[in-house]
């Protein structure tokens, strides 16, 4: 392969050309051109010989970190020493992937979660340092979370529907047995949410619509524990909590009410009073303390990228961090006596890698190299985050990832589109992005009009608005790439996974604007995808049915933006992805979808995976949906030979 560019060299190339006018010497353009193809492109095995990696827990001692990766193809739980030395795998599932949790408080057990085939039925598993496993939550069709520590060590707590399917109630564990106790029977479809490090105060979040939430506390140590409303308002405010401070005097706490964005609130359990504690232009997305409470991280949402910051709650100064490499940092944690700290830095160009500083010194070390060394950095893209305008003149945000191709020829472009609805696109490494950039196509991951992080208002502007306001969201979207000098304006197509699998079919299917689509597990039929929703999303059904429709009131509107219905209106070739054992998106939808589309004469591809729910988590699958992604472009968007 050739080497890779001088990107200074091209620009200086790229410069001289332009100054030239449109009489530019034939022997310059040659030279530009030359040195703008001599790159490499890599293919989709290439992209995930990458190792995806998360988790941060630091065991008692402070000696290794508790991680997730999927270097064996499939994930697993691995204990990383902080020295840099050689992990270990824990967990060695070759079916299902599993999920590490948490290290115990005081031994190198570990607790882990994980599915069957992708049905989101999870089970929390306790994992002896012998290798001997306990499933803690045994029964058939039953979902449990991990809810966290008791402030002594010596319990933890976890929530399981397994009395109500609809309901979550909460269970404290003892460490030494894994014996349990009821603490808190969830009889009226309340969210379970943070517990104080004293055991003593429980909250619980109330949706009551899908722009009106509140909080409620629950003192456990009472003798008849009630539910107390700790966030009266009047008109449509939602809120959060975040967590409770080291003391468990104060509830951190999330509110809309103040204006657009998210702002951090303290409500002090004793006074009952709250105030202001934490607040930026942007979402609040998270607040939470070191194990003994000397520090503080916070993160906050801004367009579409993480910022994190992390204080010191004695001086009250931010911590300045060493030199580290470019990019975000992910899943900051600190060991038990906060002398180390553990997190993630991700960017656009390069997965995430996990580092380990000793605060108070500059010693920083990198423990993970998650990336495939065959692949150069420089030749990946970085994604810049644009806006254009919609049809009502509404300013639409996208991040836009131009290929190296296009520097010296125009380019077909894909509009790709989030999950949801009410989810973001957002920066960070992408191998499926990424793979497709590196192969020459442009994308634009769009955030449409009721994406999150762009204020309460943008948020709800599509409120049973689905397949219309969104929709033409994506079609202007096209009209702003066909306005780039490097885009093919006659080969724009539209991808999406869930959510963005039904904006991609509702393209496809009520206009004719795209000239491929991509759909990834994407809801088709609305009237049957909101009457067999899990049973355990019970707590938010209104607020789903507020943004979607209710199937029992609205089912006329619902059926007429059902692309399943709709389906031999469809006249460009389509790609359906799906996962047989997905509870969200039934494999009946993209059966009927498929089958609707070729009723009208229209090519339609269809890709299986018998092991998979909604996501791909086993590497091989991943691989095998982005060369068909590939594959199923070149053919019908770029029109290879």
């Amino acid at each position: 392969m050739k080497k890779a560019i001088n990107l200074l060299t091209l620009a200086l190339i790229l410069s001289l050309v332009q100054s030239c006018g449109n009489k530019v010497p034939q022997k310059t353009r040659s030279v530009a051109v030359e040195i703008a193809s001599s790159f490499e492109s890599y293919s989709a095995e290439e992209f995930f010989k990458t190792t995806t990696v998360f988790g941060s827990s630091i065991n008692h001692d402070g000696s290794a970190v508790l991680i997730t990766n999927d270097e064996t193809g499939i994930f697993n739980a691995y204990r990383m020493p902080v020295d840099g030395s050689k992990s270990t795998q824990l967990t060695h599932s070759t079916t299902d992937s599993t999920y590490a949790i948490s290290w115990f408080p005081n031994d190198d057990r570990i607790l882990y979660q994980s599915d069957q085939g992708g049905n989101e039925n999870t089970h929390i598993y306790a994992l002896k340092e012998s290798g001997e496993a306990t499933d803690l939550t045994p029964g058939d069709k039953l979902k449990a979370n991990f809810a966290g520590w008791h402030g002594n060590e010596k319990q933890f707590y976890i929530s399981t529907n397994e009395r109500d399917p609809k309901f979550f109630d909460l269970y404290l564990y003892q460490t030494d047995d894994y014996s349990r106790q009821l603490i808190y029977q969830n009889d009226v479809g309340y969210t379970i949410g943070r517990i104080s490090k004293n055991d003593q105060y429980l909250t619980l979040t109330k949706t009551n619509s899908n722009a009106d939430s509140d909080i409620y506390l629950v003192d456990l140590h009472a003798k008849n524990p009630q539910e107390t409303l700790i966030t009266s308002h009047k008109g449509d405010v939602s809120h959060g909590a975040y967590t409770f401070t080291e003391d468990s005097k104060s509830l951190i706490y999330s509110t809309n009410e103040f204006g657009e964005y998210n702002q951090a609130w303290s409500y002090h359990i004793e006074s009952k009073n709250s105030q202001l504690y934490y607040h930026a232009n942007w979402d609040v997305s998270f607040v939470y303390f070191s194990k003994d409470g000397n520090y503080r991280v916070t993160g906050v949402n801004a367009d579409a990228q993480t910022q994190i910051e992390i204080t010191n709650t004695i001086t009250g100064k931010v911590v300045q961090l060493p030199e580290m490499p470019s990019g975000d940092l992910r899943g900051v944690n600190f060991s038990k006596d906060s002398e180390l700290l553990v997190f993630y830095i991700n960017s656009d160009t390069s997965p995430s890698n996990l580092f380990v500083h000793k605060l108070g010194t500059d010693k920083i070390s990198r423990l993970t190299h998650t990336g495939n060394p065959k692949i150069n950095e420089s030749n990946l893209v970085v994604g810049n985050v644009v806006r254009f305008k919609s049809f009502d003149d509404l300013e639409i945000p996208c991040i836009l990832y131009k290929p190296k191709q296009a520097q010296q020829q125009q380019v077909p472009a894909l509009i790709l589109i989030h999950g949801g609805p009410g989810g973001q696109s957002r920066k960070g490494y992408s191998a499926i992005i990424q793979h497709l950039v590196n192969n020459g196509y442009g994308v634009c991951s769009i955030n449409n009009r009721g994406s999150s992080g762009y204020g309460k208002t943008f948020f709800h502007l599509d409120d049973k608005r689905h397949g219309e306001d969104d929709l033409q969201d994506v079609v202007y979207n096209k009209k702003y790439l066909q306005s780039l000098d490097w885009v093919d304006s006659e080969k724009i197509g539209v991808m999406g996974g869930s959510y963005g699998g039904y904006l991609t079919m509702a393209a496809m299917a009520f206009t004719n604007e795209f000239k491929v689509g991509v759909n990834i597990f994407g809801v088709t039929n609305w009237v049957r995808t909101l009457k067999s929703i899990p049973p355990y999303w019970e707590s938010f059904r209104k607020s789903l049915y507020d943004e979607l429709g209710d199937p029992a009131t609205d089912e006329e509107r619902l059926h007429r933006i059902s692309p399943v219905f709709h389906g031999a209106k469809v006249k460009s070739p389509v790609l359906v992805v799906q996962g047989v054992n997905d509870p969200r998106v039934l494999k009946i939808e993209s059966d009927e979808m498929v089958e609707s589309i070729r009723s009208g004469g229209t090519h339609v591809e269809y890709l299986l995976f018998d092991d998979e729910g909604h996501g791909f988590t086993k590497k091989k699958n991943r691989i095998d949906a982005s060369n068909k992604y590939l594959q199923f472009l070149d053919k019908y968007l770029a029109e290879k030979q």
